[in-house]
């Protein structure tokens, strides 16, 4: 049988370290094509291009057998591009990552990593996003690759050809702390508590620049957040419904319904 064709993308750009390691696990799973932003993209979300066009370039970054385009668009961009112009048929698994930081809960939202993801997920790909909570460009991912490998096979084995889209988030790497095992749970009710900083740029302009504190409301034990703060990797099966199923009743008998 012929091996998998995995598609591989990120929002931290083609060269961060952590495509470079996710390329490196696909290459022993199948045959892999890189698409990948060629500039850091994060928090772009669900962005698409549609004024201008998007420039993909076929590029050599390390040896191995993986064929790498770097795109100046978007994650998801990259995705519908590898899709409908540079693949010969459909991807077998799409993997975006690993993303440099959280996105568990809210965070998935904002998600360039996950929206790349969800984009496979979309067009029929079975999906997975990995995450690993260091911000840090030397960030440590020498923990990481016997569980992404786990979770891949899984999910080649499992889901082929079927609708999921997994967000995997890994803790960081603790002195004296190992992971402590992966839990399959729900996303935590947390959000962010934003205020913008107004600065001055070196031309006299006014700008403003967001910050915040994350902070979870969630007290659950059932939640990304619990489990991560326990040092356990999480996996959050995601969906594209946004449809409020439990305020449908009341809002039926609200609004009338001609």
């Amino acid at each position: 049988m012929s091996r998998p064709l995995i598609l591989v993308t990120n929002d931290d750009g083609i060269m961060s370290p952590g495509i470079r390691k996710l390329i490196k696990i696909m290459n022993s799973f199948g045959d892999v094509i890189v698409v990948a932003p060629n500039s850091p993209q994060s928090g772009k979300s669900h962005a698409i291009t549609i004024e201008g066009g998007i420039k993909c370039t076929k590029v050599i970054i390390d040896d191995g057998p993986q064929i790498e385009y770097s795109c100046s668009g978007t994650p998801v961009d990259c995705v519908k591009l590898a899709v409908y112009k540079l693949l010969e048929r459909k991807p077998d698994l799409c993997v975006s990552g690993i993303n440099h930081g959280s996105n568990s809960s809210v965070n998935v939202i904002y998600s360039g990593t996950m929206a790349a993801a969800i984009e496979g997920y979309i067009e029929g790909v079975p999906s997975i996003g990995f995450s690993l909570l260091d911000f840090s460009k030397d960030a440590d991912f020498s923990e990481v690759d016997k569980y992404i490998k786990y979770i891949t096979t899984v999910v080649l084995n499992n889901f082929d050809n079927k609708n999921i889209c997994l967000n995997v988030n890994i803790p960081k790497r603790l002195k004296n702390i190992s992971i402590k095992g992966i839990k399959v749970c729900r996303q935590a009710y947390a959000n962010w508590a934003e205020r913008y900083e107004e600065k001055i740029d070196e031309n006299g302009v006014k700008t403003y620049w967001l910050t915040g504190e994350f902070i979870n409301f969630d007290s659950g034990k059932d939640t990304d957040e619990w489990y991560l703060k326990n040092h356990f990797i999480t996996i959050v099966p995601i969906q594209v419904d946004l449809t409020n199923h439990n305020n449908l009743p009341l809002l039926n008998k609200l609004i009338l319904n001609e």
